[in-house]
């Protein structure tokens, strides 16, 4: 049974509710905007034909991809190595590298395709062409994941 308090005063255990469930949701707001890859949170550097750009991106749902991957046949690549996190000279991460900007081919859908190196050691990439010549050396192995981004491309990184 609740206990009321005469109105003017405060009922300790509802002010420590209270206090409880303001401490609960701005925990779970900042767990929610930690995660959001909306707006600036979601851009990162990638290399477009020796060029580094800052792009934007965010992957789509599990069912926006399959959906989209079966009636797009124009998304363009973006090419990275989830393997090589800190196994580049000097402990560096690869930087993505993309296949278009706008007004070269561009398509705001893109398809993550996945390196492995082979016979090199891993290195970065400056350029789609560069990653395809070393594929069709055999050097290295290029996986199409089913992973779609919407992208857009900032402008060149300064």
């Amino acid at each position: 049974m609740a206990i009321i308090a005469p109105q003017g005063e405060r009922d300790p255990e509802m002010t420590a509710r209270i206090f409880g469930l303001v401490a609960v949701l701005a925990l779970l707001e900042g767990v929610a905007s930690a995660g959001s890859m909306n707006g600036r949170a979601g851009t990162m550097p990638a290399f477009y034909d020796d060029t580094l750009f800052t792009i934007n991106f965010k992957e789509l749902p599990p069912g926006g991809e399959t959906a989209t991957l079966a009636q797009n046949g124009s998304i363009n690549i973006i090419y990275m190595c989830d393997a090589c996190e800190g196994a580049l000279p000097g402990g560096q991460s690869f930087v993505s590298v993309i296949d278009a900007i706008q007004g070269d081919g561009f398509n705001p859908l893109w398809l993550e395709v996945q390196i492995a190196f082979d016979t090199i050691p891993p290195q970065q990439f400056a350029s789609d062409e560069d990653i395809l010549e070393a594929a069709d050396a055999g050097e290295i192995t290029l996986t199409p994941t089913t992973e779609v981004y919407r992208c857009s491309v900032i402008g060149p990184k300064s």
